[in-house]
């Protein structure tokens, strides 16, 4: 998946977590460079933490202690509100 995908499967993860109720920050890591980094009181608050990426996540031990849930971009760009789904289940279980 090339740049492009980076933000489209931001769209549709944004789309689909407001529409299931949920508040989102997304952090985008790219070419060029990492946009809209998380804060270290953000990670804290978060219930949990997604990362879309076909590629090794920067700073990624950030998330320590944090339940995590990976998968490939292109599940978030075909599938989102299955994604969200998904991680509800996994947040409330």
């Amino acid at each position: 998946m090339g740049i492009a995908h980076t933000y489209i499967a931001q769209k549709k993860i944004e789309t689909a977590a407001k529409k299931a109720g949920h508040n989102v920050k997304i952090e985008t890591q790219g070419t060029i460079g990492i946009e809209n980094p998380l804060t270290a009181d953000e990670i804290a608050a978060a219930d949990i933490v997604l990362l879309a990426a076909d590629v090794k996540v920067t700073g990624e031990e950030r998330f320590a202690g944090k339940k995590v849930v990976k998968v490939a971009t292109e599940t978030a760009v075909k599938s989102p509100n299955k994604l969200i789904e998904k991680l509800s289940e996994i947040v409330n279980s």
